[in-house]
């Protein structure tokens, strides 16, 4: 047993029986803040009210494990993981262990004792609270064993999470039955101007939560549209939570990604990491809670993805990282409880007829279907509000088949008149530009009134023209005929 070799750690628990309350508490005192309500472990914890005092509540947070088997992972999986950060970093205490898996100390325990047993490991030293105390070292046994862990995979990072629970989750948090009305949805496009009508479109579409196509010239918001759905649906839908990484047989897939999740717990888990070392028993039980969460998972906004020409069909299957031998999940599975947008439609170098193909079991059944290097396949949910966005011609694009699926398509055409000087207006308040009659004046009888569309973008463009001329001149800029005469020449020249 661990403690037979170890320094003495007088009451410090022991495998196999009862442990002391000072370790089966631990993970509370280390990770925890506060107290939640009681619940059953690995289960579902009440949800937490979203910013802003909406009604809506986040959905529910996965509970911590308690026990090897709650965790959903084998003890080799975690023996593996713990052998190779021992292996990075040449000794650890215990709690670092915990802490660098996001794991309890009792889940971490059982393997510890398990390496300790099979010689892997040694205790170099530790105080009177226990193993999560002691600092631990790798035997020349458990260096090679190490080497052949990383041989299989060298993840190494939090602990994943099984994929039966990724799966139960992403349900749990689907975008399906948001909560939409005229009202909320008003507030979150309050930012943008769109034409009347447009709101009482999209949200039913929202309500679904099944796929929208949005077609029109380019030019005129397709791509902001996608952006303030998802803005509805971090205000309206509750913040979500994604594993760092999931486990399906014995390949490791990881799902968070800084560079696309917001997340929203950093402070709380900065500061639940970064707490002092226990140095003394009485410690133990402070911040004592019950049900903490699961720490594997991140609290994050609802993601808005969203990718264009460059999408191929190579980007929609694990990426397998040969050197690692572990697995990046595709843009639509990082998207899950969000939004999805394909902008550009049309436009990627794969055809759209493969694409569409490629889309329409997710479409129909809200599953897709992962394959690993090996050819074993595994599902995992499709669970996201999905826009297909394209300023070409969809007859020319999509068959009757694919249009059936999408249950939604919204057209998203040239501004009137009334509605274009609301945009300009806009983007002058926004520059700190005084807005001039005469200059969207000459736009209309120039351009506009003579046959050249209108596009929703063009005040944007125009105005950084006119700026960045009176920038270089020194300048102040006001809006003049001469100017904007100067920048529409360079903007709408015929190449």
């Amino acid at each position: 047993m661990l403690d037979q070799h170890a320094p003495d750690a007088g009451s410090a628990g022991r495998s196999g029986g009862s442990r002391p309350a000072e370790t089966s508490d631990l993970y509370a005192q280390l990770f925890q803040k506060g107290r939640r309500p009681a619940g059953t472990a690995g289960g579902p914890q009440p949800a937490n009210r979203s910013a802003g005092g909406n009604s809506k509540v986040t959905p529910t947070a996965p509970i911590a494990p308690t026990t090897l088997a709650q965790s959903g992972l084998s003890l080799m999986q975690i023996c593996d993981l713990v052998l190779k950060q021992l292996y990075l970093q040449g000794a650890a205490l215990g709690i670092d262990l915990a802490r660098q898996s996001r794991l309890p100390f009792n889940v971490i325990d059982e393997a510890l004792v398990f390496l300790k047993e099979e010689k892997c490991i040694e205790v170099a030293s530790g105080d009177l609270i226990g193993r999560v105390s002691y600092r631990f070292n790798l035997t020349d046994l458990g260096r090679g064993r190490a080497r052949e862990a990383f041989e299989q995979c060298r993840y190494v990072g939090p602990a994943p999470v099984p994929l039966e629970a990724y799966v139960r989750q992403c349900l749990n948090q689907s975008v399906t039955g948001t909560e939409c009305d005229p009202e909320s949805l008003s507030e979150a496009f309050s930012e943008l101007i769109i034409r009347p009508g447009l709101l009482e479109e999209l949200g039913p579409a929202v309500c679904s939560g099944k796929s929208i196509f949005i077609y029109g010239p380019p030019g005129n918001g397709k791509t902001m549209i996608a952006k303030g759905l998802g803005k509805f649906l971090n205000r309206n839908g509750g913040e979500i939570f994604v594993p760092y990484a999931i486990a399906s047989e014995n390949s490791i897939v990881t799902i968070f990604d800084p560079t696309i999740h917001t997340a929203t717990d950093n402070d709380d888990l900065m500061g639940t990491l970064m707490q002092d070392r226990p140095s003394s028993g009485s410690e133990t039980s402070r911040l004592l809670q019950e049900n903490p969460p699961d720490l594997r998972w991140r609290r994050i906004k609802r993601p808005v993805v969203i990718t264009g020409g460059e999408l191929t069909l190579e980007m929609l299957d694990l990426r397998y990282n040969t050197a690692a031998n572990f697995y990046q999940a595709p843009l639509h599975i990082k998207a899950n409880g969000g939004v999805f947008l394909i902008d550009d439609f049309g436009r990627q170098i794969v055809s759209p007829r493969d694409l569409l193909n490629r889309w329409i079991l997710p479409l129909e059944e809200r599953i897709d279907y992962m394959t690993l290097s090996t050819g074993k396949k595994f599902s995992v949910p499709f669970e996201q509000l999905i826009i297909f966005s394209t300023n070409l011609d969809p007859r020319e694009l999509v068959d009757e088949a694919f249009l059936r699926r999408i249950r939604h398509k919204i057209s998203i055409g040239t501004p009137e008149k009334d509605l274009y000087t609301e945009i300009f207006q806009l983007a002058c308040r926004q520059r700190n530009i005084f807005y001039d009659p005469v200059a969207l004046e000459y736009l209309y009888s120039t351009y506009y009134d003579k046959g050249k569309p209108p596009r929703s973008s063009d005040p944007r463009d125009l105005l950084e023209i006119v700026q960045a001329i009176c920038r270089f001149r020194k300048q102040e800029v006001v809006l003049t005929e001469n100017l904007m005469a100067e920048a529409t020449l360079r903007f709408f020249c015929q190449i």
